[in-house]
């Protein structure tokens, strides 16, 4: 058969990933949601896993907005307005009106003159570095950045590409005083939480050291911010990074509604000039249908309730259920990396103990994601969990006896 090389080349790739540890093999699916009851928060039933509930501990939904009414409503009656899709690309006849509006509203949102959304945060950041990176710019980047930051700057193929150590202030700092005389333009690049470790970039001090060295290019120095999992999710109001460290000087903001939102979707929000000049270069965005009408209500909707009391009272208690679910594991004995965001690492580090453990959540109705080596260095072997506002103290506890059986046994 004509395919008979290429799968035997396939089979031998995934032969090896297998090897290696980093086969994901296969993908759980979720057949059913049991909403909150009670003491209880949401739970799933797992294809072939009967009627065993599973309360999630590795999903995106930081506030939990995918499971509102208000939210699925303005999705339903959107949908029954306007159709389940854009039928064609922003630039042809796929603008409807709930894009605009939510532009618009995601730019007062953050305080910028405009946005622009697209079908994903990676579509997003992906589109924006392409556009913006020439022959003749210079590229610095943290070194734990998203893979789509990693790879839009494979595809843009910059003058210069230099990659600082996670969070080093200083090696930021000299690295774009090497890049002097070497360019016209520079963008810094960063991720405003690391989602592998739910910690964040000092966005103060990179804005500092980034207007610093400003005036020495003749395109200057652009701070660009992919804060997918900080908004909505970190911030006393959600507005993630740029507020909880106080920054000032973020360019262009990058961020998704497929989170703490719980829609679909990236956007980005900065100035009027930027915006307009990435719905004329961004491919991700002119070649690509937008988020259907009924998405686009939707996100307008979860973002009304975040920007509200209701909003606030969310975060609280994300902000408490995070600190309960913290303080647990470090009473029970294990260690994590502290900090006010969601995403809480548990660090194993030894991959066989990460993978067990994993084995161990899963069978007692707990689903969390191990990330063992090669997908971290050794020694940095950990489970992400990802706590949501839709988490109830009873739910933290129960993850915290499943957790703490498990250390009891291994003692």
């Amino acid at each position: 058969m004509p395919l008979d090389r290429l799968h035997h080349a396939l089979a031998a790739d995934l032969e090896e990933r297998g090897a290696k540890g980093i086969l994901k093999g296969a993908e759980d699916v979720i057949v059913k949601l049991l909403p909150a009851d009670g003491e209880r928060g949401p739970r799933f039933l797992l294809e072939g896993q009967g009627d065993r509930p599973f309360i999630k501990m590795n999903a995106n939904g930081y506030l939990g907005m995918g499971h509102r009414h208000d939210v699925i409503e303005a999705e339903e009656v959107t949908s029954r307005a306007f159709g389940t899709g854009p039928g064609a690309v922003r630039f042809i006849s796929g603008t409807y009106q709930h894009h605009v509006d939510l532009e618009r509203d995601l730019a007062a949102f953050h305080h910028r003159e405009a946005g622009m959304i697209f079908s994903s945060a990676y579509a997003a950041i992906v589109g924006t570095l392409v556009s913006l990176i020439s022959k003749e710019t210079a590229v610095i980047s943290d070194a734990l950045n998203h893979n789509c930051i990693i790879n839009a700057i494979r595809l843009a193929r910059p003058s210069v590409k230099s990659v600082y150590p996670h969070n080093d202030m200083k090696a930021l700092d000299e690295q774009l005083t090497v890049a002097r005389g070497t360019c016209r333009r520079v963008i810094v690049v960063t991720d405003g939480i690391f989602s592998m470790r739910g910690d964040h970039a000092p966005l103060d001090e990179v804005a500092t050291i980034v207007r610093a060295h400003d005036d020495a290019f003749p395109e200057g120095v652009v701070l660009v911010v992919d804060d997918s999992h900080g908004v909505g999710a970190f911030g006393h109001s959600g507005r993630g990074t740029e507020e909880y460290t106080g920054a000032t000087g973020v360019d262009i903001l990058v961020a998704t509604l497929g989170k703490a939102l719980g829609v679909n979707g990236g956007y980005v929000v900065g100035s009027q000039q930027v915006v307009d000049f990435l719905r004329e270069s961004a491919p991700t965005y002119i070649y690509s249908n937008p988020i259907t009408p009924a998405e686009a209500a939707a996100a307008r909707q979860a973002l009304t309730v975040l920007d509200s009391d209701e909003g606030l009272a969310l975060l609280e208690h994300l902000r408490a259920m995070t600190a309960r679910f913290e303080k647990g594991l470090v009473d029970l004995g294990f260690e994590t990396i502290p900090g006010e965001h969601p995403v809480v690492p548990l660090m194993v580090r030894e991959t066989a103990r990460t993978s067990a453990l994993v084995a161990h959540l899963k069978a007692n109705g707990v689903l969390a994601t191990g990330l063992n080596f090669p997908v971290v260095p050794k020694g940095d072997e950990e489970i992400r969990f990802q706590v949501s506002a839709e988490h109830t103290p009873a739910d933290i506890d129960f993850v915290l006896g499943v957790l703490g059986a498990f250390s009891d046994s291994a003692a």
